[in-house]
C-alpha cells in the first residue's frame, strides 16, 4: 500500500513538473492566409501575440525577445489579457517596450479582454502608456492603413465575454479593402454577420490544462462545442484563428498546450 502511494505522489509531481515546465517553453506557430484582394509583392507578416497574463507568464521579455529577433514583421496584433491588477503594469510595459523596438513596418494595435476589464479604472492610463510606445488601442473602432496599392481595415472589437463588444460601431464607415478584426473572445464570431478576411482572437488558453479534455472551457459559449477551442478554423467561409496565449492564468502549468507565438503570412490568392 505504501508503495501504491509513493508511485501516485512521483507520477502526480511528474505531472506537475512537465505542466510547469511548459509554461517556459513556447511554440513558434506559422500560419498562411491567402485574402481575395491584392496585397502587395511580399504580403503581410503579423506577429501575435495574445493572453500575456503578466500574473503567471513565465517567459521574460528577453526571452519573447529571443524568439521573435530576427523575423520579418510587419505588424504586431496583441488580443487581450495581458493583466488584471495594477501591480503587474511595470512589468506588462516592459513587454510593450521589447515590442517597440521591433519596429514593425505598419505598426502595433492591441484590444482588451476580460481579465484586463478587472481593473478597468486603470485601464484609461494602460492605454495612455500603451500609445507612448506606438500601440494603437481599439475599442470597438477602426484604423485604415495603405499597404501598396491596397488598404487594410483593422477593425478592434471590444471584449465579448464582459459584453463591451460592438460589431456594428466597429465597422461603422469601414470601406473598401483588406478586413482584419482583432478582438479577444472568438464566440463573437458566431454572431456577427459582417465581412472579414481575417480574425485574430484568443482567451482560450487552447484550454491550458487539456487533460483529458479542457471541460472547464464549456461555460464560455458555443464554441467548445464545436470543439473550436484553438487554431485556424472557417465559419461561413470566414477565417478566424484563436491563439493558445503566452501566460496562464489560475496556475502556472500547462498540460498538452504550450504557450504560443504566431506569425500570420497574408498572401493575395483565392481564400480557402
Amino acid at each position: 500500500m505504501v508503495w501504491i502511494v509513493l508511485a501516485l505522489i512521483a507520477v502526480l509531481f511528474t505531472i506537475w513538473a512537465v505542466a510547469r515546465w511548459n509554461t517556459f517553453r513556447p511554440l513558434v506557430k506559422q500560419i498562411d492566409i491567402k485574402v481575395s484582394h491584392p496585397l502587395d509583392t511580399h504580403g503581410l507578416r503579423i506577429l501575435h501575440l495574445s493572453d500575456l497574463h503578466m500574473e503567471r507568464l513565465s517567459i521574460s521579455p528577453e526571452a519573447l525577445l529571443k524568439q521573435v529577433q530576427g523575423e520579418r514583421i510587419d505588424l504586431i496584433a496583441l488580443t487581450g489579457d495581458y493583466l488584471d491588477t495594477v501591480s503587474m503594469t511595470d512589468r506588462f510595459l516592459q513587454y510593450m517596450d521589447v515590442l517597440k523596438d521591433l519596429q514593425p513596418r505598419y505598426g502595433m494595435y492591441a484590444v482588451f479582454g476580460n481579465h484586463d476589464y478587472v481593473i478597468a479604472d486603470h485601464l484609461p492610463y494602460l492605454q495612455r502608456e500603451m500609445e507612448k510606445r506606438g500601440c494603437v488601442v481599439l475599442k470597438n473602432e477602426h484604423v485604415r492603413v495603405p499597404i501598396g496599392d491596397q488598404t487594410l481595415n483593422i477593425i478592434g472589437i471590444d471584449d465579448h465575454y464582459t459584453n463591451r463588444s460592438n460589431a456594428d460601431q466597429a465597422f461603422a464607415g469601414v470601406e473598401e479593402g483588406i478586413n482584419l478584426v482583432l478582438t479577444h473572445d472568438p464566440e463573437i464570431v458566431l454572431e456577427m454577420d459582417h465581412h472579414f478576411d481575417y480574425l485574430l482572437s484568443g482567451h482560450f488558453h487552447g484550454g491550458q490544462i487539456h487533460w483529458p479534455k479542457p471541460y472547464h472551457l464549456k461555460k464560455m459559449g458555443k464554441l467548445y462545442s464545436l470543439n473550436i477551442i484553438s487554431g485556424l478554423h472557417y465559419h461561413k467561409n470566414r477565417a478566424f484563428y484563436i491563439s493558445d496565449g503566452l501566460g496562464q492564468t489560475g496556475f502556472k502549468m500547462r498540460l498538452r498546450c504550450r504557450p504560443e507565438i504566431t506569425f500570420h503570412s497574408i498572401g493575395s490568392g483565392p481564400s480557402a
